[in-house]
């Protein structure tokens, strides 16, 4: 997924009530941009680190810039969740994720569970696919974490997923880590204890788990490469990578 547009340059002098972000742009201006994000950003809310931003096409628009990006230490981060899909879309349209390459159609947005729509559900011969992606920005010692505050939301889809396996179909949570300088990824227990318990649950009820890194830079993001995962201590993926 390339950027349409340059980004710019600046400083972030702080992230409030959620979805609005104060920065400095390199040019001197002080600009309001819209933080398409509704998680904590724990570890990714730093005042004074780099930031990218966009500046939106439609004129109209109350806030013209959008957050797209924060340096963390020597990498990039992503922090525009409402990318996550398309990066993931744009590599399952190229057939760049492995385990899920051999499907010929692909819907977004698809309703199941309760009240519930799959990110993408994938078909092939009546076999079906039902995905949920979740953006994950939070490192710590090269492990990626994933929720960043607690998810009664991620809970539930979790939930619905097994109910798909449980139907006879494939149940996927895709965890997209929106930077490139974690190793693994595990469940955040010190956060939210009953998303983890749950993802542990879910595994082993027949959910896959599927965890991939990007490269994240100021032209784009791309899926990069697939990340082994563990769930707890004595527990370690066998079938990712490494």
């Amino acid at each position: 997924m390339d950027f349409s547009t340059p980004l710019l340059p600046g400083t972030l002098i702080q992230r409030y009530k959620r979805f609005l972000a104060d920065i400095r742009l390199d040019s001197g201006e002080v600009i309001t941009a819209h933080c398409p994000n509704s998680g904590s950003m724990l570890g990714c809310n730093i005042p004074g680190a780099p930031v990218r931003v966009s500046r939106a096409s439609n004129p109209k628009r109350k806030l013209p810039f959008t957050w797209e990006l924060i340096r963390v230490g020597s990498t990039w981060v992503g922090v525009n969740t409402m990318r996550t899909n398309r990066i993931v879309e744009e590599a399952l349209r190229e057939r760049r994720i492995a385990p899920l390459s051999q499907y010929d159609v692909l819907k977004r947005e698809f309703r199941y569970g309760a009240n519930s729509r799959a990110d993408f559900l994938l078909e092939d011969d009546g076999h079906k696919v039902f995905i949920e992606v979740k953006n994950v920005t939070l490192v710590e010692q090269g492990i990626a974490l994933f929720p960043d505050a607690v998810t009664e939301r991620g809970t539930k889809h979790l939930r619905e997923l097994m109910q798909m396996v449980q139907q006879g179909h494939r149940g996927v949570i895709f965890f997209l880590v929106h930077r490139e300088d974690a190793h693994s990824f595990a469940p955040a227990h010190h956060i939210d204890v009953t998303y983890g318990r749950t993802l542990i649950e879910a595994v082993e009820k027949g959910v896959e788990l599927l965890v991939y890194d990007t490269t994240v830079n100021e032209t784009g993001v791309r899926l990069r490469r697939e990340l082994p995962w563990r769930l707890d201590q004595e527990r370690i993926s066998q079938s990712a990578a490494g």
